[in-house]
C-alpha cells in the first residue's frame, strides 16, 4: 500500500535542496524583472490588453487541464465586463464562465488579502454554480465529506494514483495551511508559490475544483512575487502545454519522503517557461495597436470594426462572407460591400481560391 506524504509524522514540514534551485530561481527572477520592465514601457492602455489577453488564457488553460473546454470568445467577454474594456463580440451570459473569471480575478486582484475557507468557500461557489460538476451532485462551499482518490483504467483495472488526506482532518489540515500562507516566512516568494500549489492539490479539500483553485493560489501568490495585480504570464497555459509531466510529477511528490526539490524545480521551469512565452502576448497587444493606428480612419462602420478586432484576437477558421454576414447579422450583399471596401484599401487579402472557398485574412504586412 502506498505511503503518501500527508500520512508522514512530519507532514506538512517539507525540505528541498537549496543548492539544485539557486540558480535556476536566479535566472526566473532576472526573466521576471525584464519582463515586468518591458511591460511598464507599454503604457496604461496596452498594459490593460495585455493583462486581459493573458487572464483569458489563464482561464481557458487552467479549464483545459481537467477536461474542459471553455469558448474564448464569451472568456474574453466577461473579462472585458469586470476590467471595465472594450469588448465587441459575442456577450457572455454563462455563470460558469463569470464565475471562474470572478475568481481568478480575485485572486490575482487582491493578492494581499487573506485567504481564508470563507474566500475559497466563495471562489467554490462560482465554481459551481449549479451545485453540479457535470451530471453529478457535488457538496459546494464546503469541505469534502468522502474519501477522495484520484484513480485511472477501466473498471475492475483500476489505478490508484493518490489518495487525500480523510474528510475528518480537513478543517485541521487547512488551518494549518491557511496560518502558513497568510503568514511571513523567510521564503523566496515565488518557491511559497509552489509549495502552496502542492500543499492545497495534496489536501483536495473539495469534492471538485482543487486543481483550478490550487492553480489560482499559485497565481495569487505569483502576483505578490510580481509585485503586480496584473498579470504577464500564464502559468496554465504552461502546464497545459506539459500536462502528463505535470500530472507525473504531483503523483511523484506526493509518495516521496517530503523533500520536494524535483517539484521546486519542476515548477521553476514551467515559470521559466511561461515567462519567456509571455512575449508572445505582448507582440499579439502591439501587433493589434499598431494596425488598428494605421487603419481606423479607414474602417467605414462598426461591423467592419466588428470583424477586424476580432481577427485581430485571434479568428477560428477561414473568414468568409458568409460567416461575415453571421457574425455581424447583416445580409450577405451587405457583407459582400463591406469586405470589398476593405480588399480596396487594402486591410484585406483575398484567397486565391474562388467561388464559395474564397476567404479573406488580414493585411499585417503594411
Amino acid at each position: 500500500m502506498a505511503v503518501y506524504n500527508h500520512q508522514l509524522k512530519q507532514w506538512p514540514n517539507f525540505f528541498w535542496q537549496d543548492d539544485e534551485l539557486i540558480n535556476l530561481l536566479a535566472e526566473v527572477r532576472y526573466l521576471q524583472g525584464k519582463l515586468l520592465g518591458k511591460v511598464e514601457n507599454l503604457g496604461f492602455e496596452l498594459r490593460n490588453e495585455a493583462n486581459m489577453e493573458t487572464l483569458i488564457q489563464d482561464v481557458v488553460k487552467s479549464s483545459e487541464i481537467e477536461g474542459e473546454i471553455l469558448n474564448p470568445e464569451l472568456v474574453r467577454s466577461s473579462i472585458a465586463v469586470r476590467l471595465g474594456l472594450d469588448y465587441f463580440g459575442k456577450e457572455n451570459k454563462d455563470r460558469h464562465i463569470d464565475g471562474i473569471v470572478e475568481m481568478m480575478l480575485d485572486a490575482t486582484q487582491n493578492s494581499d488579502k487573506t485567504l481564508t475557507n470563507d474566500r475559497l468557500f466563495g471562489w467554490h461557489s462560482v465554481l459551481f454554480p449549479t451545485g453540479r460538476s457535470g451530471m453529478y451532485k457535488i457538496e459546494v462551499a464546503k469541505w469534502r465529506m468522502g474519501d477522495m482518490q484520484v484513480v485511472s483504467g477501466a473498471m475492475g483495472r483500476e489505478k490508484v494514483h493518490f489518495e487525500a488526506p480523510k474528510a475528518d482532518v480537513l478543517e485541521k489540515e487547512m488551518n494549518k495551511f491557511f496560518q502558513w500562507f497568510n503568514s511571513e516566512q523567510e521564503l523566496d516568494m515565488i518557491l511559497k508559490a509552489a509549495i502552496a500549489h502542492l500543499w492545497f492539490v495534496t489536501i483536495h479539500p473539495f469534492d471538485d475544483g482543487n486543481g483550478r483553485i490550487a492553480r489560482a493560489i499559485a497565481d495569487m501568490q505569483l502576483s505578490k512575487a510580481d509585485g503586480v495585480n496584473q498579470r504577464f504570464y500564464s502559468m496554465s497555459t504552461q502546464i497545459n502545454a506539459d500536462k502528463k509531466s505535470y500530472y507525473s510529477i504531483l503523483e511523484k511528490t506526493q509518495k516521496s519522503d517530503l523533500d520536494i526539490t524535483d517539484w521546486l524545480v519542476w515548477f521553476l521551469k514551467c515559470l521559466k517557461e511561461a515567462i519567456i512565452n509571455s512575449g508572445e502576448i505582448i507582440d499579439k497587444v502591439l501587433i493589434k495597436h499598431d494596425f488598428l493606428l494605421q487603419n481606423n480612419f479607414k474602417i467605414a462602420n462598426e461591423r467592419q470594426k466588428l470583424i477586424i478586432t476580432k481577427m485581430l484576437d485571434g479568428f477560428t477558421g477561414n473568414l468568409t462572407t458568409s460567416k461575415y454576414a453571421k457574425i455581424t447579422k447583416t445580409s450577405t450583399d451587405t457583407a459582400l460591400r463591406d469586405i470589398t471596401d476593405l480588399v480596396e484599401k487594402g486591410i484585406f487579402l483575398k484567397s486565391d481560391s474562388g467561388g464559395r472557398s474564397t476567404f479573406y485574412v488580414l493585411n499585417l504586412s503594411r
